[in-house]
């Protein structure tokens, strides 16, 4: 028994001796004291949330206290946000300090790639012995059915609190979860640059002027919001734990505007908010994204909790290129103002208690602003300068549209989403023959000046 021990040990010296002399660099991406502790995002797969505590024995700064849960997802773990990128481009290997009284293996992931795959992961074992070790793992193997090896500067660190030596996923072989504890520090890694991070220079369009008692706002300067969302818990936030997307509030050209870093999922939870949108006819969201949109997905949804504890119902929209992310170009901003009526029901299409708007998108960063539901009223007579006039209305022939400015690329949609019809203009007047579609509900889609403007129109 003694020889083994001595195995181990030589074993763990030898990989910090390796570290050591290997000849690249390994710098300080993440540590956990007072100025890094936001750096530790929520738990997931039922782990419990980590504790950042003062360390033991030869390591008494902050540490991070990862606690397995048993009966939990094989997967489970944190997610971190390095306090500095990585650059995995040339060296794969990035070490990490960690301390168990048994042995462990876990799973890592460097997440949030650019330049090449987006996410890698490497396992890591620690011999235990109650002793801190610095341990390496590198990323150029297929595990957990993510590309290998990386390429790029990565900006996020998961740790999968378990994984089965000899695994490529967690159920094959299928991962255990015994009891255990361990403590992490000190991720480090060859220094990145931080990856250019677009973003616009101009403020989303302002929002015509409309009755207080015609909008209901989730977010946008122009009206007087449902309520108080902040950045943080779950009740009335901007920021929900079961969504992975980091959202933070920041200022366009002067107007606050809502950053949704690594989209994915972004939740918004209103309780303080909740309200009965039945009444409402049409949404609202301006949104900007440096991605180009072919192949992507914008999907939004809002949870119905009908005067209940949790969803009851719910209604969703997906914007693709079959439908309205077909201009402008990346790096400007979208305009969406849809009809509540074309959104797809999920169990029914209620709306008398809406609570949660979820954002789930392929887009990347995504930047958005104005987010409401109205009764497609205004205040006074005067529409913005770009606005776009349409009859007649409903149309069994010849539909015609009008503007002050230019009109180019008209598309129309069916309720469905899908692409029906396409004309090229270069007027401000003009006519389009829609005898031949079906009837029903369609929506117009026409650029002007620079912005889509989209109106709702009816075939009999």
């Amino acid at each position: 028994m003694k020889k083994i021990t001595s195995k181990i040990k030589h074993a763990a010296l030898l990989c910090v001796m390796l570290v050591a002399s290997s000849g690249y660099s390994q710098d300080l991406l993440l540590g956990f004291e007072a100025t890094e502790t936001n750096a530790v995002g929520a738990p997931f797969g039922d782990a419990p949330a980590p504790v950042v505590e003062a360390g033991t024995g030869t390591n008494t700064t902050q540490v991070l206290k990862i606690v397995g849960n048993t009966a939990g997802a094989p997967w489970q773990g944190v997610n971190l946000n390095l306090s500095s990128p990585v650059n995995l481009t040339t060296t794969k290997t990035m070490t990490m300090d960690v301390f168990s009284a048994t042995a462990v293996t876990f799973l890592v992931k460097v997440t949030g790639g650019t330049g090449g795959p987006a996410i890698v992961a490497a396992s890591a074992t620690h011999p235990g012995g109650s002793t801190w070790q610095t341990i390496s793992f590198t990323f150029d193997t297929v595990l957990d059915g993510q590309p290998a090896p990386a390429n790029g500067i990565y900006t996020g660190f998961v740790i999968h609190t378990y994984w089965a030596p000899g695994a490529t996923m967690f159920f094959n072989p299928t991962v255990p979860t015994p009891a255990r504890t361990f403590y992490v520090d000190n991720i480090k890694g060859p220094l990145g640059t931080p990856p250019v991070d677009p973003a616009p220079t101009v403020a989303a369009p302002t929002p015509p002027s409309r009755p207080a008692a015609d909008v209901r706002s989730i977010f946008s300067n122009a009206y007087t919001p449902i309520s108080v969302i902040g950045y943080t818990g779950d009740d009335n936030t901007f920021n929900n734990s079961w969504c992975g997307a980091t959202t933070t509030l920041v200022s366009i050209a002067g107007n606050d505007t809502n950053k949704v870093a690594g989209l994915g999922c972004e939740g918004v939870t209103f309780l303080a908010g909740r309200f009965d949108a039945t009444t409402f006819t049409h949404f609202h969201i301006d949104f900007w994204t440096a991605t180009p949109t072919a192949d992507k997905s914008f999907n939004i949804k809002f949870s119905n909790w009908n005067n209940g504890p949790g969803e009851a119902n719910a209604i969703e929209f997906s914007m693709t290129n079959a439908n309205l992310l077909t201009s402008p170009n990346p790096g400007t901003w979208y305009s969406i103002d849809i009809p509540l009526s074309t959104f797809a029901p999920i169990t029914n299409a209620n709306r008398n208690d809406l609570v949660q708007f979820v954002i789930t998108s392929d887009l990347g960063t995504v930047y958005y602003d104005n987010l409401y539901l109205h009764k497609n009223t205004l205040s006074t007579n005067e529409f913005v300068k770009n606005s776009l006039k349409m009859y007649p209305n409903p149309s069994n022939g010849i539909l015609n549209i009008s503007s002050e400015e230019t009109i180019e690329n008209i598309t129309i949609y069916n309720t469905l989403g899908q692409l029906v019809s396409t004309q090229t203009a270069e007027n401000n007047k003009e006519s389009i023959n829609v005898s031949g579609l079906p009837n029903g509900v369609y929506i117009l889609s026409a650029q002007i000046g620079g912005e889509m403007i989209r109106k709702q129109f009816i075939k009999e």
